[in-house]
């Protein structure tokens, strides 16, 4: 792999040397801006690297403490706060949704459940009419909307991305049954527990830890002519891509870097996409999704039981989706699977899970391999499932992870 001249920081683990490597290269190849990237193994830390810019206006160099907003990698976290309370039997996820949101049940929506809400299978991939910037970091506004809404499609008879509606149907869900807000029960019992700093509301004391978000040179290895040939209608301006990505009614602008980079927009809860961390959180929360894992005080902790691990990751749905381009691209319960798209991407074995953002963050992690890493970047690629940066970084640790089990 090529050197790279931008000088990069941290440390791996002895076997864990080529994921540096990898990490390398892609600053090399002018793929990247400032990142991040962390790895956990057996529930210890194996990796954990970063390097670049963390604001090209500034030129000031992303540090260890440097977090940056990761769009939809959120969706891992927030899924795990409503496993969390199923494992702690508060939640059924076989229950109507109404059940804990009474008001949900309009429109034709009560027969809906938690587990199509989380399996994207809802056909709520938008919220109809429009709601200001303000009213959509409001919470109350845009959950009101997808009470009053009819689904799009029959709920459980098909599958469609719900980019930014996922976290206020779960989130909702979550804050019935917990009595707190996402982004507070994320802190208090998920990030807070194990010492990690992932946010879902930015507290204001962190705001200037946080990287700039701008436009990745290079396109992080996305073939753009390739990527709008076969989008057809779905990035039309009434598309169903361009209307999840933009919901509700426009407010978010899509992937507007202007829009994310606003210290507002930081402070509000937006659980499907304006999560704030760095890597070494991501990589430990997902680890501890599945064994127990170190936490920087020393101690041991994990999130779910292995019962709980299981049902998240089962297969929910099959086909095209109806919103993510028509992609083969599967769900368990909130978690994307090692299936269609991501098994043809060889990211570890059957039972592998995670969430990838927008721009090309990542959490992922496979439980036979105990293995979690998290991916965090602020060179915005076009990349809604993965990217040349974080597949590499993948395929190393997960090369580096078979060697020690041989």
């Amino acid at each position: 792999m090529p050197a790279s001249t931008t000088p990069l920081h941290g440390w791996t683990a002895p076997g864990w040397e080529a994921v540096r490597e990898a990490f390398a290269a892609n600053f090399a190849d002018g793929i990247e801006v400032g990142a991040a990237f962390a790895a956990f193994h057996r529930g210890r830390p194996v990796v954990d690297l970063w390097g670049g810019i963390a604001d090209p206006a500034t030129g000031a160099p992303w540090q260890e403490d440097t977090i940056v907003l990761v769009y939809s990698t959120t969706k891992g976290p927030t899924t795990l706060c409503a496993h969390r309370l199923a494992d702690a039997g508060l939640l059924d996820l076989a229950a109507p949704v109404a059940e804990y949101w009474p008001e949900f049940a309009a429109a034709g929506k009560e027969a809906v459940t938690v587990a199509q809400l989380l399996s994207h299978r809802a056909g709520l991939p938008w919220v109809d009419g429009t709601l200001t910037l303000a009213e959509a970091l409001a919470w109350d506004p845009a959950v009101e909307a997808l009470a009053r809404q009819a689904p799009v499609w029959v709920p459980g008879t098909a599958h469609g991305y719900h980019a930014v509606t996922f976290g206020w149907l779960v989130g909702e869900v979550v804050r019935r049954v917990s009595g707190r807000s996402l982004g507070t029960y994320l802190a208090e019992e998920v990030a807070g527990p194990l010492g990690a700093s992932f946010w879902v509301g930015l507290p204001a004391e962190h705001e200037g830890r946080v990287a700039r978000l701008v436009p990745a040179p290079g396109g992080g290895g996305v073939d753009l002519d390739a990527l709008l040939a076969t989008a057809g209608d779905y990035l039309a301006p009434d598309g169903p891509l361009t209307k999840a990505l933009a919901a509700p009614g426009g407010a978010f602008g899509g992937s507007d870097e202007a829009v994310w980079n606003d210290p507002a927009l930081h402070r509000a809860e937006v659980p499907a996409a304006n999560g704030i961390g760095d890597a070494r959180s991501v990589a430990r929360i997902y680890s501890a999704a599945m064994c127990e894992t170190e936490t920087p005080s020393g101690d041991r902790r994990r999130l779910l039981s292995g019962a709980a691990l299981a049902r998240a990751i089962e297969q929910q749905t099959e086909g095209p989706d109806r919103v993510l381009l028509g992609l083969d691209l599967q769900w368990g319960l909130g978690f994307m699977v090692h299936r269609g798209l991501l098994a043809e991407a060889q990211l570890g074995g059957p039972r592998a899970f995670g969430h990838m953002g927008l721009g090309g963050s990542l959490g992922w992690a496979d439980p036979d391999r105990q293995l979690a890493m998290g991916y965090v970047m602020n060179g915005l690629s076009l990349a809604m499932a993965g990217d040349l940066r974080s597949v590499r970084l993948v395929h190393a640790c997960l090369d580096a992870a078979r060697a020690a089990a041989a």
